[in-house]
């Protein structure tokens, strides 16, 4: 994968700042699952496929429940600053040829 493959994208984001916001260490898929369902039009199977690309990207980890290892329990490697610093770099690198003067500019 490419530097740019691994910021999120939109959709991985909505799912991060359930992360980000909710304040504990880690979350299942239904956790994420119940919060986006009631403010979002994902489905449950679209925030799975997106969860696992996150976990490919080294934005999320996940441990599997020692009780019943049908439950993964996910949790945020990167915090919101570090993405948004990724995603300005990534931006500047496409747009701009890598040169931040003329991003300034």
């Amino acid at each position: 994968m490419r530097k740019e493959d691994y910021t999120p994208s939109e959709s991985e984001w909505q799912i991060m700042e359930v992360f980000w916001q909710s304040g504990e260490e880690t979350l299942t898929s239904s956790d994420v699952i119940k919060v986006l369902t009631e403010s979002s039009d994902m489905t449950a199977k679209m925030i799975r496929v997106l969860i696992n690309r996150l976990c490919q990207k080294e934005i999320l980890s996940y441990m599997v429940d020692e009780h019943d290892s049908r439950v993964y329990h996910y949790q945020a490697l990167k915090t919101r600053q570090e993405c948004e610093q990724e995603k300005s770099e990534s931006f500047v690198k496409s747009y701009f040829s890598g040169s931040q003067t003329s991003a300034v500019a």
